[in-house]
């Protein structure tokens, strides 16, 4: 620290997390666990809710995540994972079909040689589970609080807080506040936003039935609908049920009564799971390909949905910035262990260089794959249907498709 911060009583930190979500509390966990002596502050501009009062209330409307097996590799690593599954329900298969039309495909993982596809958790216990971690970290937080100003140095840079008002100063400055980032538009990064013309109702279903580890994805002509498993709620099955529609439709659903949302969702997903017996809250939100013009600069690093949101269709959001996040982690601790300036470009391009395919062949798969069901022509719908049917029977096909849902298409070794 210079003199002129001495005076200025300027607080200094390895690394400042702007975004105190998911990713932004995995970054900090990961880190902390090098026990390499990082000194980090998280920054959050929405106070934390009490998780103990949270955990009393238990809600059959709480919002989910499906999490990748790459996702548990990467929480075990951490350390978190047992904490975490206990909340979970395991996708043991998937059904993958296209409304009106023959094809269809079916994956398990049984085949795959793994106990879980994927898992599905509902997002305040994930928020538990990390923020009850981070309490035994030294890693500090500032809630609710605000980025102000950013301004560039030699190295680093420094921070002014709306709340606060007091100036911090970071070598590594992390922007992990969610698509659209007003932290990022600071610095002159943009989001490029594609829209898709279509909107995602989310809302927690009750089945008559038990839904057996069994996650559908169903391609209509509207848009596709997924209901992932989801552990029992009062003794009752539940799936979270992720719908695609055209906004008009989706505003008639928004507003419809239970019992007519319940009697469109049955009449669109079929009886593949019984009858639908209840709907929780519903959300409704807009859905677009949002992508940061940059992701890393020298002391600047994007992580999360500030640097890519994605289509919901293959769940691949969170576990996609997941493996970032492990990446960016072990690029850091590595520079950090041998000297390097981790804050670097050269570290920093190191990163993104190595996510480079996972980010790429991610969002390729993520925004082709509703759009190809989308197609209505019958030349299309007859080679997607052939190619569901072709993936039903060959072993090979639905592998490689298992792993890339998985999130190990694109690294064997490592973290995927």
């Amino acid at each position: 620290m210079s003199d002129l911060d001495k005076k200025n009583n300027v607080k200094n930190y390895d690394l400042v997390i702007v975004g105190g979500g998911m990713v932004g509390i995995s970054l900090a966990l990961l880190l902390a666990q090098q026990q390499s002596g990082w000194k980090v502050l998280l920054l959050e501009a929405q106070a934390y809710e009490d998780s103990d009062k949270q955990s009393n209330h238990p809600s059959f409307d709480s919002r989910s995540t499906a999490l990748s097996w790459s996702s548990r590799k990467i929480f075990q690593g951490a350390g978190l994972w047992s904490e975490l599954e206990s909340h979970t329900s395991a996708i043991k298969k998937i059904h993958v079909s296209d409304r009106g039309h023959m094809g269809l495909t079916r994956i398990s993982a049984d085949e795959a040689g793994v106990e879980a596809l994927g898992y599905v958790i509902e997002n305040r216990w994930v928020g538990e589970v990390l923020l009850g971690k981070l309490a035994a970290t030294s890693v500090e937080m500032m809630t609710p609080e605000r980025v102000k100003k950013i301004i560039p140095l030699k190295s680093g840079v420094r921070i002014e807080l709306e709340n606060s008002g007091e100036p911090i100063q970071a070598s590594l400055l992390v922007i992990a506040d969610g698509a659209n980032s007003k932290t990022a538009e600071k610095l002159g990064i943009h989001s490029d936003r594609q829209p898709y013309g279509q909107q995602g109702i989310i809302a927690n279903i009750a089945l008559q039935d038990a839904h057996n580890g069994v996650a559908y994805e169903r391609f209509t002509d509207q848009g596709p609908m997924a209901m992932l498993p989801l552990p029992d709620f009062d003794g009752s099955p539940r799936c979270a049920l992720v719908w695609t529609q055209p906004p008009e439709r989706a505003a008639e659903l928004m507003t419809a009564t239970d019992e007519d949302f319940l009697k469109a969702l049955q009449e669109s997903f079929g009886y593949r799971m019984g009858l639908v017996k209840k709907v929780g809250e519903r959300v409704v939100y807009p859905l677009a390909l949002t992508t940061a013009s940059e992701q890393v600069r020298r002391n600047i690093v994007v992580l999360g949905n500030a640097a890519h949101s994605l289509h919901p269709v293959a769940g691949q959001g969170f576990n996609l910035s997941l493996r970032d996040v492990a990446t960016l982690a072990d690029a850091l601790g590595k520079a950090k262990s041998t000297g390097t300036d981790f804050s670097s470009l050269e570290t920093l391009e190191g990163y993104q260089q190595q996510q480079l395919a996972d980010q790429r062949n991610t969002l390729i798969f993520s925004d082709n794959l509703p759009k190809l069901f989308a197609q209505s022509s019958s030349a299309v719908a007859l080679g997607r249907n052939s190619g569901l049917v072709m993936m039903d029977l060959l072993p090979s096909l639905r592998s490689r498709f298992a792993k890339f849902g998985m999130g190990m298409a694109n690294k064997e070794a490592g973290h995927g």
